[in-house]
């Protein structure tokens, strides 16, 4: 089933084109990771998919009256900031927003899982503004779990979290994706994303240079085309290993 269809989507920002005439689909029960150079548009493509920004094509996302696109994906930014200084509990239950009634059986349990897979029931009466970097953002992770979309995108979701929360965080996305819905998340932690994602979309020079499986898509010669990088990588009992080794320019 396909959550999300983009076709022909081209972008551009102050007059300089960013993304240029691209096209793909997410279907149900996959997790992609969007990659690519700092500056290759990955947070430009995710927002205008999402109807954040102005863009030339379409997106079956963008399209949706905003009620309905809010049933239909949840979105994590870059961004961290929180805004308001109130209990993580009640962060979290605003994830529920776009579901109408407050407080029902569904929120509450809704609430209490994306608590428990981010790991937030000891800090769930602590105030959000006074939590380090790391544990805001995994507040935040589980208000968007807690939205319950059949579609969750997130823009760098590791960024600031130590290794234990960050192989945590992907290992919930990969849970999710098992369970019908669609993840697509940007990263730029390469080993994550050979380990964890189903599918990786790479970006570089405004366009889509490979969309595929991450074997098919982390060779070393779109490697060194996309991020002048060599890496060491192999098959293990635990999965995958990738690892950077050394620039090739």
């Amino acid at each position: 089933m396909s959550l999300l269809t983009v076709r022909n989507l081209s972008v551009s920002l102050g007059g300089r084109p960013v993304l240029r005439d691209l096209s793909f689909r997410v279907e149900a029960g996959e997790l992609v990771g969007l990659i690519g150079p700092n500056g290759a548009g990955k947070t430009t493509l995710l927002r205008a998919v999402l109807g954040l920004i102005p863009d030339g094509g379409a997106s079956s996302l963008a399209a949706l009256p905003r009620n309905a696109r809010a049933r239909h994906a949840a979105w994590m930014p870059q961004s961290r900031e929180i805004a308001w200084p109130v209990p993580v509990e009640d962060l979290v239950t605003l994830g529920r927003m776009p579901h109408g009634q407050r407080g029902t059986v569904a929120d509450r349990a809704a609430v209490e899982a994306a608590i428990a897979h981010m790991a937030l029931g000891p800090l769930r009466n602590r105030i959000a503004t006074q939590l380090s970097g790391g544990e805001q953002a995994r507040a935040l992770i589980a208000r968007a779990l807690a939205q319950e979309t059949p579609l969750l995108m997130a823009d760098e979701p590791t960024a600031g979290l130590d290794p234990e929360h960050q192989i945590a965080t992907l290992e919930t996305f990969d849970a999710l994706a098992r369970d019908g819905r669609g993840v697509v998340l940007s990263l730029h932690d390469l080993g994550l994303a050979a380990r964890h994602c189903t599918r990786l979309i790479l970006l570089a020079g405004g366009d889509i240079l490979a969309d595929g499986a991450p074997s098919d898509v982390l060779t070393p010669e779109l490697l060194a085309q996309a991020f002048h990088i060599r890496a060491f990588q192999a098959d293990t009992p635990e999965g995958p290993v990738f690892q950077p080794t050394g620039v090739t320019r």
